[in-house]
């Protein structure tokens, strides 16, 4: 029986993927094999490579002096590459913490240059979205992470900044519409909105891709991968298929905007319900709440608990919130029908009846 999976990552994915993926396991395109034994070099992968490339471009309008690469490593890696590929100027850069992940990637950076925090709402257990920056007005670039995927918040404006504004994007890519060109660099792990674990999506503007600071690694260099179409070494070969079976997919459904549609019904929904409710809370500042991940509690932690297994026992599952919050966390990403949020409502309603 399946389950609406309400993992924050790896997540859910379309049925009519898995199913598209199933048919094609044994013998992809006629090929006389799965796509998990080609080789990278076949003509069979690179149509899939390059299809795939396309789509991105496609879905996200992103515009010609942008490139696409895939590397591997997740987002986390990327947390190195970013200062390695872009303190090539003055050497400084600003990051604004509204979360681990952006905390963590603070951390890696101060390893290589002058960093700083423009702005934190660890203060407030990164319930917020912070507005008062100071950005500098030398820096080779602004970090941000776009959603927040542990404490549920993201940005609903982009902050302004005349340096290049460089965001992870790993737990709202696809979910909604951006302009491309307000950005230097964004990156996403694959496995939230997008495919299986181990495909890591880099969209660069064409003048960020250089060289990089001289001790960045071949493999950490966006332009090694520029160069060679994503396929300097044996790329996450089955990952990217499925990225594009997904891409494939949203397409069919009619693409980021009408996703964007279906994103804030479904959270609005949800956040609706609890608002209205004296059982269930939600800490995060309105304004910057996360289509994607819904943190919420009940009015004590073993209730929090007989929650997340009674609603297992009633197939919604991966619903314990983040260890760094307690609590409950409902991603509900791309993938996840309408039809889960309206089935994780009333179990919470018959939840609330049964406990108040």
């Amino acid at each position: 029986m399946r389950v609406y999976n309400f993992s924050a990552g790896p997540s859910m994915l379309p049925i009519e993927v898995l199913q598209e993926a199933q048919k094609d396991l044994l013998d992809y395109a006629g090929s006389g094999m799965s796509v998990c034994e080609m080789s990278h070099r076949s003509k069979y992968y690179d149509a899939i490579n390059n299809e795939c490339i396309a789509l991105f471009r496609e879905l996200m309008n992103i515009p010609e002096n942008y490139s696409v690469i895939f590397v591997q490593g997740g987002g986390s890696t990327q947390f190195e590459a970013v200062p390695l590929n872009l303190l090539t100027g003055s050497g400084k850069a600003d990051y604004i913490v509204t979360g681990n992940f952006a905390k963590k990637a603070y951390k890696e950076a101060l390893k290589y240059g002058d960093i700083a925090v423009a702005g934190s709402s660890e203060d407030k257990k990164f319930t917020y979205i912070p507005k008062d920056l100071k950005i500098r007005d030398d820096i080779d670039y602004l970090y941000i992470c776009q959603n927040n995927t542990i404490f549920g918040t993201r940005y609903a404006k982009l902050p302004e900044t005349k340096a290049n504004l460089v965001a992870d994007i790993s737990s709202n890519i696809l979910s909604e519409k951006m302009d491309i060109s307000k950005y230097g660099v964004l990156f996403a792990g694959a496995q939230k909105n997008i495919a299986p674990a181990g495909l890591t999506i880099v969209i660069v503007r064409n003048n960020l891709v250089t060289d990089g600071m001289k001790i960045c690694p071949t493999m950490l260099k966006w332009k090694t991968q520029v160069d060679n179409n994503s396929l300097y070494n044996t790329p996450p070969c089955f990952p990217i298929y499925m990225a594009m079976l997904v891409l494939r997919h949203l397409k069919k459904l009619g693409g980021v905007e009408e996703m964007q549609k279906i994103n804030e019904y479904k959270s609005s929904l949800l956040y609706d319900f609890i608002d209205n409710s004296s059982f269930y809370s939600n800490g995060v500042a309105k304004e910057d709440r996360s289509f994607m991940n819904v943190p919420f509690v009940t009015p004590n932690a073993d209730l929090d608990a007989k929650f997340v297994k009674e609603a297992g026992e009633n197939g919604l599952v991966s619903l314990k919130g983040h260890r760094l919050v307690g609590g409950m966390r409902a991603s509900i990403y791309n993938a996840m029908p309408v039809d889960g949020v309206k089935k994780l409502i009333e179990f919470m309603k018959k939840f609330e009846i049964e406990n108040k």
